[in-house]
């Protein structure tokens, strides 16, 4: 009751991904006993690293109870990044300093603690699949409740799943009281203010037309769930899963056009100022179709699924050996480049244009229209040792680094510097999508793209 919820405009969200575990188990001002907990998080080190930055959101990496799947374990991994959940209304028990029975009171007191230094809490939600797997895996919670209720079988071998996620089985999300009463818990008990929903094209996929939308009227219809963040991870692993822009109005979605085409500009390839000129400007081009807003646009240069900003500039392949599956997993298309020679060099001349590069991407994310999303880590320049897929490695491959010197911390200012002109200019936080004419009354027009001679730009200088 003492818990009072910032309630951030769109406008003005800034959101910082983070996981509960990497950012905690080695910051020198959390105390050891509560690194890697939802404690550790709240602690004031790590709120005033995030204060001092300038965002106002925390997106939290699944904080679901879940499980490690058995092949990772035979190879002495884990499931660290959480995306195999048992248990919807459950915060995992491995974030808890007291083990089983304290993890709801600290998981609120970690949101409380957030909420009155005005931070929000956003939590990436896993509901396209469970930690069950195929057929062949374990019988932990909802295939021995009622699989045919829970799960999409084949209709033709029902005894085997549909699997739109890539994990082996698709939850039956027609069975809408599990989300729905999910979703609702974290709100109303939790505390929570909004979700991103991981593979979110799974939740309508395979259904008939009258049945696709179901889950999505239910959402906008809801007391509790319509007023609170909505964001969508608009692709699957289906061959058509790229849905990016599809979502209705309320859903806000991870633009990953914004990140494939601003990597693509600042290492050089060339036709892509028409694009980033959409993107700097909120991306009207996917979003006004369906009747949103610039907010609709998630931007974002880095995210946990990838390189993080310091590996985007230093390698120019992936090295995912640690992972055990012979450098066969993760992205292979990443639009990086090492900028001279791979991975950690001594050269001052390519660390210098490394830094370059990396203010470079910052500030086209900070200040484009959209709401900003920011990897947590990459204001320090942490380094993932070019693993673009770290899902396994709870370890020092994914745990912040904070001896980062003073590079490092450079970083950091020039982060909290770009977020201060982001906060302090209102044009840079429009609601509403440029038209490129003069508004009413006005003899100016609301954008004017600019020549590096200070002209304005022709027909003829887009398309060369």
């Amino acid at each position: 009751q003492d818990d009072r919820a910032p309630n951030t405009p769109w406008n003005k969200t800034i959101i910082y991904e983070t996981h509960v575990r990497g950012m905690t188990m080695r910051h020198p001002g959390v105390p050891e006993h509560l690194r890697g907990t939802y404690l550790g998080l709240a602690s004031d080190a790590v709120v005033d690293h995030l204060l001092g930055l300038g965002v106002n959101a925390v997106e939290l990496m699944p904080v679901h109870q879940f499980v490690a799947d058995r092949r990772l374990v035979e190879r002495g991994l884990t499931n660290y990044w959480g995306y195999n959940s048992i248990a919807f209304l459950a915060p995992h028990v491995g974030y808890a300093t007291g083990g089983l029975g304290q993890q709801v009171s600290e998981f609120k007191s970690m949101v409380r603690t957030l909420h009155r230094a005005g931070l929000e809490v956003i939590l990436d939600v896993v509901y396209n699949h469970s930690g069950e797997g195929d057929q062949l895996g374990p019988t932990l919670s909802l295939r021995g409740v009622d699989n045919s209720l829970y799960y999409r079988l084949n209709p033709d071998n029902p005894r085997f799943y549909m699997d739109y996620s890539g994990t082996g089985n698709s939850l039956n999300i027609l069975h809408l009281g599990l989300v729905t009463d999910s979703l609702r818990y974290w709100v109303t008990d939790m505390h929570v203010d909004g979700f991103r929903f991981d593979l979110a094209p799974v939740l309508t996929r395979g259904y008939e037309a009258g049945h696709a939308s179901a889950f999505f009227e239910i959402i906008q219809q809801d007391p509790v769930l319509s007023k609170v963040k909505l964001i969508a991870e608009p692709w699957d692993a289906s061959p058509d899963g790229y849905q990016l822009g599809r979502f209705p109005p309320g859903w806000a979605e991870w633009n990953g056009a914004f990140r494939d085409c601003v990597r693509r500009f600042w290492r050089g390839e060339p036709g892509m100022v028409p694009e980033l000129a959409s993107r700097l400007s909120g991306s009207s081009d996917i979003y006004a179709p369906s009747g949103r807003r610039t907010y609709a646009s998630i931007n974002f240069v880095t995210c946990h699924d990838g390189f993080t900003l310091t590996d985007l500039v230093s390698y120019d392949k992936k090295y995912n050996a640690a992972n055990g599956e012979d450098n066969r997993d993760g992205a292979d298309v990443n639009y990086s480049s090492n900028w001279g020679v791979e991975g950690p060099t001594d050269s001052v001349r390519i660390q210098r244009a490394r830094d370059r590069m990396k203010r470079n991407l910052l500030a086209t994310l900070f200040l484009s229209q959209g709401v900003p999303m920011l990897l947590g880590g990459d204001e320090i320049g942490r380094s993932q040792q070019g693993n673009n897929n770290a899902y396994c490695q709870d370890n020092e491959i994914s745990w912040f680094d904070w001896d980062v010197g003073e590079t490092g911390w450079d970083m950091y200012n020039f982060v909290r510097d770009l977020i201060g002109v982001m906060q302090a200019n209102p044009i840079l936080r429009r609601r509403a999508f440029f038209t490129g004419t003069a508004p009413t009354g006005m003899h100016t027009k609301d954008v004017t793209w600019i020549r590096p001679d200070g002209t304005e730009m022709t027909d003829d200088d887009w398309s060369t």
